[in-house]
C-alpha cells in the first residue's frame, strides 16, 4: 500500500514525475544532513550549499545569550523529535522550547526532478506552548556557499530591511543553477508593538538581513558571526539609553534592538534572514533546481507533507508492525524513535587527526618490551598527531546533542534498523564507511571530520590510532544483508553449486525502490565492490589485535594462534572494546586475552565466510571456516572457567602464569550474545541462569552491564558498571529469538521464558521513560530504570522499534 502513497506524493508535488523512480542516489542527495543542528539542510557534496536555523526569545535581553542553533542538553528543550521522516522524501520535526514559550515545527520536503538531485522545500512554523503567556521569538534562517559558484540576492537591499518574499539565485558546478525563495505566511504577525515602537516603525515589520563573504572553512561558525553582527549593530542603539547614575533605562523592546544590521557585501557567499514574530508564525523556504523546470508553492508543501506522512505511516505499519493490542501512544513512540534515527543521519567532510608514530614501516605495531599492557598511556605519551587530508562520510550518529559524528561501534546497530526500512540506504551508508578503510585495512573508530565536528569533541579524544580497533559491528549489517538476500531469493547461488547469481524465477520481483540490492546481480556487484577492502580490514583486525598465548604458562588451547587482546588499554579503561570502564584485570598486562574480542573475531569470521559463500569464493570460504572453528575452540579452551561456570578474560600473574579474570556482566555473555554457542552447549545453562538472576544481571528494566553483587557495581565513572544498555539487550533478545528460544535443545523453555520477560521489560521501561521525560536515553539506571546521560540518544536505543516488531538481524 505504501507504494500507492509514493505515487500520490509524486503526483502532488511534481506531476511530471510519473516515469521516474527513486531507485538511485539522487533521492539521497539532499537531506537534513547536519544532525548536530536543530535544523540544517545540505547535499552530500564536499563543497556546496549549507543552511541552518537559529532562534531566540525576545521577551527579554537575557534570552539572546542562549541562542538555539546546535542541539544542546543545556537548552532544556522539553523535547525535539522527528515524528515522520523518510530520508528519501522528507518529514516533520517538532521542537518544544518552554523557556521561550514556543513549539517550532520544521517540515522538510524533497521534490524530485531535473539533473541535479531535485528541489526541496522547508516550512518553519511555530505557536505558543502556553497561549496565555507572551511568545515572541526571533528566527534566523541562513545559507552559505562553499567552493565555486555564486549566490546573489535579487531584491534591492534597503537599510530598513526586506519587505515581502525574498529572492536569491545562484549556481555551483554540482548543483547547476538554482533559485531560492523565502515566503511568509499572511497570518504571521511580526513584533511591531513594544517599548520604543515609534522609532522602529520603519523596520519592525520587515525581514532583517546580513550578507558577507566568509572563508569556506568558517561557514560552520554561522552562529558566532551572526551573534557578533547583532551585538555590533545593537550596541550603539543601546548606548543611547545609558545613564551614568541609573544605568540603562527605558531600553526599547529587545525585538527592535537585537537585529541584523541590514548590510550586504559585494560577492557575498553567506546570507542570513531574520524574522521576529509575535505569537504564531510560519514561513517557507523553497530551493528550486533550474534543471527541474518546476516552481514550488505553499500548496506543494501542504500536499507533499500530507503525502509523506501517509506514506510513512503505511510503510511503517508494514515494516515495523506493533502488536495489535498496543496503545496508539506506543505506535507514535516507535515511529518517533525510528524517525529520529533517520534524522541523525549526516554527511561529513573534512580533515581528521591521526597518529601513526607507533607503527613500523610495514604498518605493524612496534614491538614493546614492557609487560604492563597500558598501550594507551604509552602511545599518547609519545604522541605525534598529524592532520590528514579531507575525507567524506555518510553515516548515522548516536546522539544529535552529544555525539553528532560517526562511530564505528554504533554504526552496525544503526544499520540493522535502517536496513529493515531501506536496504539501499543502509548499503549506501555502509559503502561510505568501507571507503574509509586504508591500505593497511584500518578505519578509525571515531570519524571526526572537519573543524565543525572537532568543535564538539574534547581534544584528548580527537586523535585516532591505527592500532586501535572497535567491535566490528559493520559486519552485522553485511550479515543482515546476506540473510535478506537468502530470504528474498529462497536459496543462495552457492547452495546450488553456481558461481553466478541466480536470475529469473528464483528471485521475486522487487517493487520497492529502496530494495534494489535484493536483485542477485546487483547484490553480487555490490559485494564484489567492497570485498577487497573488507577482506583487508578483517586481516588488519586479526593482525593488530592478536594476543600472546604460548609466551605464558598454563595456556594449552587446541589452536595455538587464536587469542586476542584489545589495544588501547589504560588502567581504568578499554575504550576500544566499546565497554569503556567495564572491570578488567586490575594490573594491565601485555599477556591479557579478552573474551569479548575473541567472540567478535569469531563473529567477523562467520560473516566473512557467509559473504565468500554467496560470492562463490570457495578458497576464502574454507579459510574463514577454519579460522572460525579454531576461534570457537579457543573461546572454550582459553576463556571458560569451569569452577565459576563463566566465560572470563585471561591475564598473567607475577609468576608468568595465566589465570582467569572473571567479572559477571556483559563481557562474560559475549559467546551467548553473538550466538556462538550451540543450543546444546552445557555452558548455555549457567549463562541463562546468570542472565535471569536478580542478584546479578536481571532487573525489571533490562539486563545490567555488571552484576549487582560485584564490588564495583555502580562505582567510579559507572558507565559500564551496572547501567542498562539497549544494544546489548537487543543482542541478547536476538540470540534468544533467533537461536536459543527457536531451536530444539535442553534449555529451550528457559530461553523462551527469558525472552518473553526481557522483551517486555525493555519495551515497558524505555517507553515509560520516554513518556516521562520526552526522550530516549543513552543508558538506563540499573536500580531505578531511569534514563541517564546523553539524550536524545536515538542511535542504538532506537532498536526498541525492532524489539517491538520482533525483527532481529
Amino acid at each position: 500500500m505504501w507504494a500507492t502513497w509514493v505515487v500520490l506524493f509524486s503526483a502532488l508535488v511534481h506531476p511530471s514525475f510519473g516515469a521516474e523512480t527513486l531507485n538511485n542516489t539522487d533521492s539521497l542527495l539532499w537531506g537534513t544532513y547536519r544532525p548536530g543542528l536543530y535544523f540544517g539542510v545540505k547535499p552530500r557534496l564536499p563543497h556546496s550549499i549549507i543552511t541552518g536555523l537559529m532562534w531566540f526569545g525576545t521577551q527579554d535581553f537575557q534570552s539572546f545569550s542562549d541562542i538555539r542553533h546546535s542541539c544542546e542538553d543545556g537548552h532544556h528543550l522539553s523535547s525535539y523529535t522527528w515524528t515522520d521522516l523518510d530520508v528519501r522524501q522528507g518529514g516533520i520535526q517538532v521542537l518544544k522550547d518552554p523557556k521561550n514559550n514556543v513549539e517550532i515545527t520544521t517540515e522538510f520536503l524533497k521534490v524530485p526532478g531535473g539533473k541535479h538531485g531535485g528541489s526541496w522545500a522547508a516550512r518553519i512554523k511555530g505557536r505558543p506552548l502556553k497561549k496565555s503567556e507572551t511568545s515572541r521569538n526571533s528566527l534566523i534562517f541562513y545559507l552559505g556557499r562553499e567552493g565555486l559558484g555564486s549566490i546573489d540576492l535579487e531584491d534591492s537591499p534597503s537599510a530598513d530591511g526586506l519587505k515581502g518574499t525574498i529572492h536569491l539565485s545562484g549556481m555551483t558546478p554540482d548543483l547547476g543553477e538554482f533559485k531560492i525563495r523565502i515566503e511568509d505566511s499572511p497570518d504571521s504577525q511580526m513584533v511591531t508593538k513594544g517599548q520604543g515602537q515609534a522609532q522602529f516603525a520603519r523596520t519592525s515589520d520587515k525581514t532583517q538581513y546580513f550578507a558577507v563573504m566568509l572563508p569556506d572553512k568558517e561557514l560552520w561558525r554561522a552562529k558566532e558571526y551572526l551573534t557578533q553582527a547583532i551585538v555590533k549593530h545593537a550596541q550603539p542603539q543601546v548606548d543611547k539609553y545609558k545613564d551614568d547614575e541609573m544605568g540603562y533605562t527605558k531600553l526599547p523592546d529587545p525585538s527592535f534592538i537585537l537585529t541584523l544590521p541590514n548590510t550586504a557585501q559585494a560577492s557575498s557567499n553567506f546570507y542570513a534572514f531574520q524574522k521576529t514574530f509575535d505569537g504564531a508564525f510560519q514561513f517557507d523556504v523553497f530551493f528550486e533546481s533550474s534543471s527541474a523546470e518546476h516552481q514550488l508553492e505553499a500548496s506543494t508543501i501542504d500536499n507533499g507533507i500530507a503525502a509523506v506522512r501517509n506514506s510513512f505511516d503505511a510503510k511503517f505499519q508494514s515494516v515495523f508492525p506493533v502488536p495489535p493490542e498496543s496503545p496508539q501512544s506506543l505506535v507514535e513512540f516507535s515511529k518517533a524513535i525510528t524517525s529520529n534515527l533517520f534524522g541523525g543521519i549526516g554527511y561529513f567532510y573534512g580533515t581528521s587527526i591521526e597518529d601513526r608514530s607507533a607503527l613500523d614501516d610495514n604498518g605493524d605495531e612496534l614491538e614493546n618490551d614492557d609487560t604492563d599492557g597500558m598501550d594507551d598511556e604509552r602511545i599518547k605519551k609519545n604522541a605525534k598527531p598529524v592532520l590528514v587530508p579531507p575525507r567524506s562520510l555518510f553515516t548515522a550518529t548516536p546522539s544529535r546533542s552529544f555525539f553528532p559524528r560517526g562511530f564505528y561501534w554504533d554504526e552496525g546497530f544503526h544499520l540493522a534498523h535502517i536496513g529493515a526500512w531501506d536496504i539501499d540506504l543502509s548499503l549506501e551508508i555502509l559503502k561510505s564507511w568501507i571507503d574509509l578503510i586504508d591500505a593497511d585495512g584500518w578505519v578509525g573508530r571515531e570519524q571526526i571530520l572537519g573543524e565543525e565536528a572537532r568543535s564538539r569533541v574534547p581534544q584528548e579524544f580527537q586523535t585516532q590510532y591505527p592500532t586501535y580497533a572497535n567491535p566490528p559491528t559493520l559486519t552485522m549489517a553485511l550479515a543482515a544483508f546476506v540473510q535478506r538476500l537468502k530470504d528474498s531469493a529462497g536459496v543462495l547461488p552457492s547452495e546450488l553449486g553456481m558461481q553466478q547469481p541466480l536470475m529469473g524465477s528464483v528471485t521475486s520481483s522487487i517493487d520497492d525502490s529502496t530494495s534494489t540490492h535484493l536483485d542477485p546481480e546487483v547484490a553480487r556487484n555490490y559485494l564484489l565492490s567492497i570485498y577487497p577492502s573488507l577482506r583487508r580490514h578483517y586481516d588488519w583486525f586479526r593482525r593488530t589485535q592478536r594476543g600472546q598465548i604460548k609466551q605464558w604458562g598454563g595456556r594449552n588451547p587446541r589452536a595455538r594462534t587464536e587469542g586476542y587482546r584489545w589495544r588501547g588499554r589504560s588502567k581504568e579503561h578499554v575504550l576500544t572494546s566499546g565497554l569503556d570502564d567495564y572491570p578488567r584485570a586490575e594490573t594491565p598486562h601485555i599477556g591479557e586475552l579478552h573474551v569479548d574480542l575473541i567472540s567478535w573475531v569469531a563473529y567477523f569470521s562467520r560473516s566473512m565466510r557467509q559473504i565468500a559463500e554467496f560470492l562463490g569464493n570457495q578458497e576464502d570460504e574454507e579459510e574463514f571456516r577454519t579460522i572460525e572453528e579454531n576461534v570457537l575452540m579457543n573461546i572454550d579452551d582459553l576463556h571458560w572457567n569451569e569452577e565459576q561456570q563463566l566465560y572470563c578474560d585471561a591475564s598473567v600473574d607475577d609468576e608468568d602464569e595465566s589465570y582467569h579474570e572473571c567479572h559477571r556482566g556483559y563481557v562474560s555473555l559475549f559467546p551467548f550474545l553473538l550466538e556462538l554457542l550451540p543450543s546444546s552447549s552445557p555452558h548455555l545453562k549457567p549463562i541463562l541462569d546468570l542472565v535471569r538472576d536478580p542478584k546479578h544481571l536481571w532487573s525489571a528494566y533490562g539486563i545490567r552491564s555488571l552484576s549487582a553483587s560485584h564490588p564495583l557495581f555502580g562505582k567510579g565513572e559507572n558507565y559500564w558498571r551496572g547501567p542498562i544498555w539497549i544494544q546489548m539487550n537487543y543482542l541478547a533478545l536476538r540470540a534468544l529469538h533467533n537461536t536459543y528460544a527457536a531451536e530444539p535443545g535442553p534449555y529451550y523453555e528457559q530461553a523462551k521464558e527469558i525472552y518473553t520477560e526481557l522483551r517486555k521489560n525493555i519495551i515497558d521501561n524505555v517507553f515509560k521513560e520516554y513518556e516521562r521525560t520526552g526522550y530516549v536515553w543513552e543508558q538506563y539506571d540499573a536500580v531505578s530504570g531511569e534514563g541517564k546521560r546523553s539524550h536524545p540518544f536515538t542511535g542504538w536505543t532506537s532498536l526498541v522499534t525492532l524489539i517491538l516488531s520482533e525483527k532481529y538481524y
